[in-house]
């Protein structure tokens, strides 16, 4: 289904409010005070408006979870197995602390040993998975930064009212929210540190990929998720390289996805030999 504002209805002052008039087709028209009549355009909300509340699924958030899903992902990984290998790309998955944790708790196993065999479950995925990854150290990463840039606004605080509060989440539904909701009143406030998720795509597009030599575009990034918002925050424009075309994280999945994966491939991850953890 579509999200959309019904009707736009053009305010001019000094004059009364119009009317509006729906027709059976589901049309709106605008009825001025003299009888006239003036078809409306429906206002779509694109994903960009979205508030990642769940309140409803939009037509373009739900093409956007068609193409950041464990069937694009095993679509994607059984093109890349068949191309030519100068057009191949290094498949790399990043696994966040949380999904680990759930899927432990899940199967009843250690997370040491879980993060094991997920590495060598995913890797076993068209045998076209290259690197596993863990986004502690991403976090870690996000955590630091985020305490430079309190230290430096704190410095600034005579100088600047607004360096404090700073306001610092990883949940795009929230920064989502507060952009959407109030602008420019809050955004000032609200750090510029990237979340875990975000600076595990730099650093796998930056740093991970000029260690392999490959352009940014010639990996193909992955991370695994305990919340489908991650699916819109990797949308963002913000976290996209138009220089190389790509972005910092290509597709997310959620942990539910990956229990989907297990499910599809009639695997059980306690039954999986665990593999080598890898290390960036």
């Amino acid at each position: 289904q579509e999200c959309i504002k019904p009707v736009k209805v053009e305010k001019k002052p000094g004059k009364a409010a119009a009317k509006i008039k729906i027709e059976a087709d589901g049309s709106y028209f605008q009825i001025d005070q003299n009888g006239g009549a003036q078809k409306l355009e429906k206002a779509k909300i694109t994903l960009n408006d979205c508030l990642a509340c769940s309140g409803c699924i939009t037509s373009a958030e739900s093409v956007l979870i068609t193409q950041q899903s464990h069937e694009e992902l095993c679509k994607m990984l059984s093109s890349n197995k068949s191309a030519a290998p100068s057009e191949q790309k290094l498949v790399v998955v990043s696994v966040s602390p949380q999904s680990r944790a759930s899927l432990a708790a899940r199967c009843q196993m250690g997370v040491l040993e879980t993060a094991k065999k997920l590495t060598a479950f995913l890797k076993s995925l068209g045998k076209c998975v290259h690197y596993v990854f863990d986004t502690t150290f991403s976090r870690n990463f996000s955590l630091l930064e985020s305490q430079r840039e309190f230290v430096k606004r704190f410095r600034k605080q005579a100088e600047d009212k607004k360096a404090l509060p700073m306001l610092a989440s990883a949940c795009p539904g929230w920064i989502c929210y507060a952009e959407k909701t109030h602008g420019s009143f809050i955004i000032p406030y609200i750090s510029t540190t990237k979340s875990p998720q975000q600076v595990m795509g730099s650093l796998i597009k930056g740093h991970f990929a000029a260690q392999q030599h490959l352009k940014p575009n010639q990996i193909y990034h992955v991370t695994v998720m305990p919340c489908y918002d991650k699916k819109l925050e990797a949308s963002r424009p913000d976290f996209f390289n138009q220089e190389h075309q790509t972005r910092d994280v290509d597709c997310v999945i959620t942990t539910g996805e990956v229990l989907k994966l297990l499910e599809q491939e009639g695997v059980s991850l306690s039954d999986v030999d665990p593999a080598p953890l890898d290390i960036m």
